[in-house]
């Protein structure tokens, strides 16, 4: 027996199907019932690599008993988090309204049939414990209170619904705008910032990558080498984290604990993408080849795990396998010992911590860095290269047995807002570390989201089993236009070139809002709900206000159409005094501010094919986040008259900033010195 959700296309959504539970999927035909019946709805709103949503489901929705109290009482509506965040957003902020506390998932509310909430939490056990009422109990008590206190409910509602209104952003009285948010947001990082083990705060800890690379950038624009530092430091204590796989590469999305040692062991395509870019930039900016190893480590982990054959990203992997959390990744000493070489093994365990006590829930061993290999070869009278041999030995061997072990649930369908955050991230490190692979593999997916979730001029969110639907979100299109601006870098296309424009024309024609400036959250012809959001903010991916801001500010240019920085200005105009409250929770739109103020570098090299190659090299050699570098060889037909320079037989280079361009230049020593300097007029 199976419910709805046997046709949705959500994994998430798939793995209720089997429930006894009455589900629906959100849609009129719930939410019609819920009118006619009289009914609250009971909304929960997950993802299929959620630990505890997984939790909730086995205790609470396969028990009969618990779905037969659920049907009797309410209209069901099961949601994925992920195919519809404009749901999620609204109702965990109403959450946080509603119970004074953040939320999270699995989300549990309970709504009234115009879709407003009134009561809710986040995981509730089947039994009462953790001080939480049980779930069965609580049913009960929320169903009598919408039938006896309607009125109650009614001004709550109201009020909610006037609250969310004091959530939209407003520059009112905002005059002018300047830097000072750069600095005031170091400052507030650096406050925050965990000198020992790197990151922000305290566990949970979360990598942060917009934070990050805000702090590379604002290095790179005052020579502040303490922003450097802090973020260095984290990225080299991540990297020697059990957040980051060892053996697999890529990292899981957050660690429980300050030292990054154990993670929640779930792997979202959204943190490895920002995370590869970071790596490449880190290893350009300082030669460390760990750097390296380990951009090489996602980049392999997201081509071989997570890439579908057509192309397009997967979204995550689960954090459990047969139904316990971390299994596929945890290990026994014997268990290593028994697959290695003694020599091997010695290294081994000395490097992962193996012959440390155990340190995942005191019984088993997670994987990280404990020991530095220079220090196991000084110890164990090795060379270092005797080492580093023993040390990748034992990594193939370890990752080979790991690979029979049953592996997590894999989530495969297709976000373009994720998929956008990996394009990015494949390309610029693809650029950065010649790895033309990696190009590739960022290629096709932009190739099947133009072919599979382009339709009629419009994005689609989310594509399964060759099912694209639903209409797209802010996130989409700005991080698909980020992308490809990255992509044109990587490897010139007319057709990314023109894909960037459709993309761009459609989010000033659905999504601004003229009179206020910023962008909202949904197209115009989008599902009325019962908010319209409209931030600024990063959560666990940035801000699609302020990449869109950035990427309108760096097309702009490309096409010569003021009509992408007016826009972009407006935005930064908005959400100014936002960034002025609080500035270190605005990274993404603090770097559109930099480059507002401060128009990114272009550079355009033109010659015949191949000529342009050694020059490229060259420039890449170089941290220079706000410059832009298209190489154009050859023909081409239909480009914009901005680039549309002379074609020679040898390279040739124009460094344009704004509407200021230098004359051509013959000498790659001098386009670097120009490039240094930033100085185009």
């Amino acid at each position: 027996m199976t419910n709805r959700l046997a046709q949705e296309t959500s994994p998430y959504l798939q793995q209720h199907a089997g429930n006894p539970v009455d589900w629906f999927p959100w849609g009129e035909e719930a939410l019609r019932r819920a009118r006619e019946q009289d009914k609250p709805i009971l909304l929960s709103i997950g993802y299929s690599a959620c630990h505890w949503c997984h939790v909730m489901a086995h205790e609470s929705f396969e028990d009969a008993e618990v779905a037969a109290v659920m049907n009797r009482l309410f209209i069901n509506i099961k949601v994925d988090r992920e195919e519809r965040p404009d749901l999620d957003h609204i109702y965990q902020t109403a959450h946080a309204m509603l119970m004074q506390r953040s939320g999270g998932w699995p989300l549990t509310l309970f709504l009234t049939p115009d879709q407003t909430p009134f009561f809710g939490g986040t995981y509730f056990p089947r039994e009462a414990r953790y001080n939480l009422p049980g779930f069965v109990q609580l049913l009960e008590q929320v169903a009598d209170i919408y039938r006896t206190r309607r009125e109650d409910i009614a001004r709550q509602n109201a009020s909610l619904l006037h609250n969310f209104g004091s959530t939209l952003p407003s520059a009112e009285g905002q005059t002018s705008i300047s830097d000072a948010p750069l600095d005031e947001a170091y400052s507030e990082l650096r406050q925050a910032f965990d000198a020992v083990h790197g990151g922000f705060g305290g566990a949970p800890k979360f990598p942060q990558p917009a934070g990050l690379e805000f702090l590379l950038r604002h290095a790179m624009r005052g020579g502040d080498q303490g922003a450097r530092s802090m973020a260095l430091h984290t990225l080299r204590s991540m990297a020697g984290g059990g957040i980051h796989d060892q053996l697999g590469g890529g990292f899981c999305r957050y660690s429980v604990d300050e030292r990054w040692a154990i993670p929640h062991f779930e792997k979202m395509l959204y943190d490895n993408g920002p995370l590869l870019a970071l790596y490449a930039d880190a290893y350009t900016l300082t030669g460390e080849a760990a750097f390296k190893c380990v951009a090489q480590g996602i980049a392999g982990w997201a081509i071989r795990e997570m890439q579908s054959p057509q192309g397009g990203f997967y979204a995550s992997l689960d954090a459990d396998s047969e139904h316990e959390e971390g299994k596929f990744y945890i290990w026994m000493p014997e268990q290593a010992a028994s697959l290695l070489s003694p020599e091997e093994y010695v290294v081994a365990a000395a490097h992962y911590g193996l012959d440390h006590p155990p340190n995942f829930e005191n019984r088993q061993w997670n994987l990280l860095v404990a020991q530095s290999l220079e220090a196991i070869a000084q110890a164990r009278h090795l060379s270092q290269e005797q080492a580093r041999q023993l040390l990748a030995s034992a990594q193939q061997k370890l990752f080979a047995a790991r690979e029979q072990r049953v592996r997590p649930g894999r989530d495969e369908k297709i976000l373009v807002s994720w998929n956008a955050l990996m394009i990015k991230g494949m390309a610029h490190a693809g650029r950065m570390l010649d790895e033309p692979a990696w190009v590739v593999s960022a290629q096709h997916a932009a190739d099947f989201i133009r072919a599979a979730m382009w339709q009629n001029g419009r994005l689609l969110a989310t594509c399964k089993d060759g099912k694209a639907h639903l209409n797209a979100y802010l996130d989409d299109y700005a991080f698909m236009l980020d992308a490809l601006l990255e992509l044109l870098q990587a490897e010139f296309r007319v057709a990314d070139l023109e894909f960037s424009r459709a993309l761009a024309d459609v989010l000033l024609e659905q999504f601004e809002d003229t009179q206020e400036g910023g962008l909202f959250f949904t197209s115009h012809d989008h599902e009325k709900l019962i908010h319209r959001p409209k931030s600024g903010h990063d959560n666990a991916t940035p801000s699609g206000n302020g990449i869109a801001a950035f990427a309108l500010q760096r097309l702009g240019p490309l096409l010569g159409e003021t009509r992408y920085l007016d826009a972009a200005a407006r935005a930064l105009k908005l959400y100014y005094p936002a960034l002025a409250q609080q500035p270190s929770g605005f990274a993404s739109m603090l770097m559109a501010l930099q480059e507002y103020l401060a128009p990114p570098q272009i550079v355009i090299l033109r010659g015949a094919p191949g000529t342009s190659a050694a020059w490229r090299r060259q420039l890449l050699q170089h941290h220079w986040p706000s410059t832009l570098i298209i190489a154009l060889e050859g023909e081409f037909i239909g480009l914009p008259e901005t680039l549309a320079k002379p074609l020679s037989q040898q390279v040739s280079a124009w460094v344009c900033q704004g509407v200021k361009c230098l004359p051509v230049i013959k000498d790659c020593a001098e386009l670097i010195a120009v490039c240094r300097s930033g100085k185009t007029g």
